[in-house]
């Protein structure tokens, strides 16, 4: 027998501190809906009595982006929409995450034009594309679960900053920010 048996009640646990936090991240996810088309009333219907939405902890939806943690752009997102959706996801609290959802936020749908952004990567970095015009609410559910998936497997209490830079179509993870003259330069050092 060692020291620490039977010292300690039948209900006290270990884990990590990463652990716990993740796991309050994704049992309490608060999303702030942004619907934009017909997908929007897909999103509303997942949180009606049929889906319930509720089960995963994500059954507030939040008015105002300083209380939500996640974004579900649902919808066509036009080139004039795309400042005021940036503007809301900067102003989201970290951790933030996003939900593209539909074809139309994912890579422009039937919308081929000059006015209609051709995916909503552009503006902001997405975690989890939902596919389909418009998807089902099961489909929405299901791109919950992949966000708590994700969400499950981070592991670090700070999260690194996530950029798009000009010219780029991916984020960028940087731990500080580099502004567009800089990132300039580094990027001709490269080449050259």
């Amino acid at each position: 027998m060692g020291l620490i048996d039977h010292q300690f009640e039948d209900n006290f646990i270990t884990t990590s501190i990463d652990r716990v936090l993740n796991w309050a991240r994704e049992s309490s996810i608060w999303p702030m809906g942004f619907g934009l088309a017909c997908c929007a009333i897909e999103m509303m219907a997942a949180s009606a009595s049929r889906f319930d939405i509720a089960r995963f902890g994500a059954e507030v939806f939040r008015a105002s982006p300083r209380q939500s943690d996640l974004m579900i752009v649902a919808g066509t997102v036009t080139k004039k929409m795309a400042p005021v959706l940036r503007r809301l996801y900067d102003q989201m609290p970290e951790p933030k995450w996003v939900i593209s959802m539909g074809s139309c936020s994912n890579a422009g749908g039937p919308f081929p034009t000059y006015s209609v952004l051709q995916g909503v990567d552009k503006v902001v970095p997405v975690d989890v594309y939902v596919s389909g015009c418009p998807p089902r609410p099961e489909a929405l559910l299901y791109g919950l679960m992949r966000l708590q998936d994700k969400i499950r497997k981070e592991g670090t209490v700070l999260r690194k900053e996530r950029t798009i830079m000009s010219g780029d179509t991916e984020p960028t993870l940087n731990s500080k920010r580099f502004d567009a003259a800089g990132e300039r330069a580094s990027r001709e050092s490269r080449h050259t």
